[in-house]
Formats: C-alpha cells, structure tokens, sequence
C-alpha cells in the first residue's frame, strides 16, 4: 500500500489468540437454538454463529466481560467435531479474507494463549499455519513469545507464496535470528534488552541497534529486517506518544530508508476509548516520523482511510495533542469522550 508516496507494509493482527470480543457487545447473541455465540457474516454473507463452549465460560477473561473468538474458532476446527469444526474454520476463512481485501501484506499469527502446554502451542501453530495456507496466498507473520513455537509453525510454513516473517528477535532471545537464516524468513527485531522493556527513546535505538548489528553478523541482509521500537499505552504515561515517535525518528536517521521500521500500533490505545481514532492519528504521526509498516488492524484502521481525516477538527487536535505528550493524564481527551465530543 502508498501512503504519502512510499509503500507501507501492512501486518494484519487478527489472526491471534489474544483478540477477543465485549459479551455485552453487538457480536455477542443467542444462536437460534438460544446457544451464546458469536455471530459473524461468512464470505457468502450469510448470516452465521460461533457457539461459545462452556470451557471459555469458565475462563475468568469471560467472567470479566471479554471473549476470545480465536481461539474458539482455533479449538473447535482442530477438534474435527462436527458442526463445530466446520464453524471455526468458517470463522477462521472470514478472519483471513477480511485482511486479505483490506490489503494486508503479512498475516501475523499467533496462538500463544491457547493452551499453557508447549506441545499444544505448537501443535496449534502447526495446524494453523498450514490451514491459513489453504485460504489465502498472503505471507504469513510467525509471531510467538517462545522460539520453539515460531520455529514449529515455519517447519510447515510453504515459501513459495513468499517468505515469510519471524516475529520476533530481541536481545533476550538472540538465537531466533538463527531460525532467520535456517527457514530463509525475514525478521522483526524489537528493542527489549534483556532485561526487561526499554523506558527512554535513546534505550530503544540501543537495544535496536544491538539487534540490527546482531543480524548483520548472521547475514541477514538489511532491507529484510523490520524493527519494532515498542510502543505502549498512552493512558499509562502520556510521554508514551513522544517515546514512540523519538525512537522513530532516530532509528530512521541511523539506517535510512532501506531498513523497516514497524510495531504494534493499537498498543498505544490500550484500555482507552475511542481506540479506532487513537490508532488511526498514532498511524500518522509515526508515518510521519519514519514507520514504513505497521502489524495494525486494516479492517478497522485503515491506513489510506486514517490519512484522510480531517487534522483540524476538535477530535483530531484533541487526539494528537494527547499522543504528543500535551494533555497532562489524558484528562482533556477523556473529558470530551465523556461529552460525546470524540468519534470513532
């Protein structure tokens, strides 16, 4: 995708096990049997509904108000239980084609919080990875907080749709950079030390930088690595905006424009309302800064659609002013959310 004349690459971050959805919002319903469940236009758009199981019921993310449709949809179509396996895959293909048209470059794939058991992880990521290959031709993002997983899902991942994406390498996981080179992917490599997360824009390019020299000793060739600065909630510390786009900036000066500079930006909008304008003016302000990518939401947080906001309407100012560090606690922006003065 252009974006101000320069192409964006787009890392859709939907199909994660992470991603869940309000019981008290639209999505959540009775089936019409009066089974809860998720409903959900198939790609024929017909109406459909994902049963949510009694095992997801007892989980205290349900209890709290929030409903892991991924996983759902993951168990039930690794189940072979019919209907149900039929349904998650359904879901699944809905999931995958939603991105697909929405132009995203790479699939990020993650199944980290299926199960708490290595061995299912991995089995998961297997069978997701090669089911995901039969519905669309999109490279995929292995993306895991464990190297084995990563490693499980590139073991069955077919290159020859294009290479695929390690996400991700850090200081405290060098050896993934070996999978890189193993499994001939591209790689995202963050700005965590070993430690633990970085607080300040300079702790960021250091700990980057670390990374990129560390992938140059393996050979990995530059325009094949992505960088993910880190970037965290806004509603935490409103210096959160200035550190991101800082980081940017300065790794953008260091490597020019071969390298990729990328991230999850709906972290910024974290536990905040209004988050689809949130990440759309965070998505601007990092382009603007130097982010070339971005794992985002294209369904929701369409880039091309996030550039055509109008930057001089109370939203936007107020929006911007927050992630610039202006709005001391976010409390100017939380009070005209209140006063339904916000869109999005």
């Amino acid at each position: 995708m252009q974006l101000n004349g320069q192409d964006f690459i787009i890392i859709g971050e939907n199909v994660h096990t992470t991603r869940v959805v309000r019981r008290t919002g639209k999505l959540v319903t009775n089936n019409p049997d009066g089974l809860e469940s998720v409903r959900y236009l198939n790609t024929n758009k017909k109406r459909r509904y994902l049963v949510i199981p009694d095992s997801i019921k007892k989980s205290q993310e349900y209890e709290e108000g929030r409903v892991k449709h991924v996983i759902i949809a993951v168990q039930a179509a690794m189940s072979g239980e019919e209907p149900h396996a039929s349904e998650g895959i359904e879901y699944i293909r809905k999931i995958v084609q939603r991105q697909v048209d929405s132009n995203t470059d790479f699939l990020d794939v993650n199944v980290d919080e299926i199960s708490w058991r290595l061995e299912e992880q991995k089995e998961a990521m297997r069978w997701l990875v090669q089911a995901l290959q039969q519905m669309s031709d999109t490279p995929l993002s292995i993306d895991s907080s464990n190297s084995e997983i990563i490693e499980a899902g590139l073991e069955v991942y077919d290159s020859s749709v294009g290479r695929a994406l390690l996400n991700s390498a850090s200081l405290e996981r060098v050896d993934a950079l070996d999978l890189t080179k193993q499994y001939n992917t591209k790689v995202m490599v963050t700005a965590a030390s070993e430690s633990g997360m970085p607080q300040t824009p300079e702790e960021r390019v250091t700990n980057a930088s670390r990374m990129v020299d560390a992938s140059n000793d393996k050979g990995i060739a530059i325009e094949d690595i992505f960088i993910d600065p880190l970037f965290f909630p806004i509603g935490v510390d409103t210096e959160n905006g200035n550190h991101a786009f800082d980081a940017i900036r300065q790794l953008r000066e260091k490597y020019g424009s071969d390298i990729h500079i990328s991230g999850g930006f709906s972290n910024v909008s974290f536990q905040m309302p209004s988050r689809r304008l949130i990440n759309d003016v965070f998505m601007i302000l990092a382009v603007e800064a130097g982010a070339d990518s971005g794992i985002i939401d294209p369904v929701t947080n369409n880039p091309k659609k996030a550039l055509d906001l109008d930057r001089t309407s109370k939203a936007y100012q107020l929006t911007e002013d927050m992630l610039l560090g202006k709005d001391r606690f976010c409390r100017t922006f939380l009070r005209a959310y209140r006063k339904g003065e916000l869109e999005g």
